[in-house]
């Protein structure tokens, strides 16, 4: 059975929470802190399987940022590896066809740095934080 790319649907977001809960210092956004309600992304497939997703924040720049990628915690099979690369590069290609020039995303897990290294990504080696304010 081969890997899909689908639209993020409403129904995926109890999903994606269940796999944040599941991996250990991830905290789940709130749907209101993602793209579209948390429909702004990609979800890869296996069958019926979900098996990797992540967020695209559009810009009114000709930059978008690729955030929130969270995997299936219970998804061991060999094509693991497979699925989040074509992840980022589905994301990829939305971006250039409705013509976007960057991407940027934050990270911190070394084997999604290393991913995105070799599709050809710039990954800077200084650490960062992510700072963010909730304004009520």
């Amino acid at each position: 059975m081969k890997l899909t790319v689908e639209k993020l649907q409403e129904k995926d977001y109890e999903t994606l929470v269940e796999w944040w809960n599941e991996w250990p210092e991830w905290v789940p956004p709130s749907k209101d802190f993602l793209p579209n309600n948390g429909t702004g992304g990609l979800l890869i497939k296996k069958g019926d399987i979900p098996v990797v997703a992540g967020f695209l924040y559009m810009t009114n720049s000709k930059t978008v940022l690729l955030e929130w990628i969270v995997s299936n915690p219970k998804y061991k099979e060999t094509d693991r590896k497979e699925a989040i690369e074509l992840l980022i590069t589905a994301a990829e290609n939305v971006c250039k066809n409705l013509g976007y020039m960057y991407m940027f995303s934050i990270g911190r897990n070394k084997a999604l740095m290393d991913t995105h290294t070799k599709l050809g990504w710039q990954v800077d080696k200084t650490p960062s934080h992510e700072i963010v304010k909730i304004l009520k």
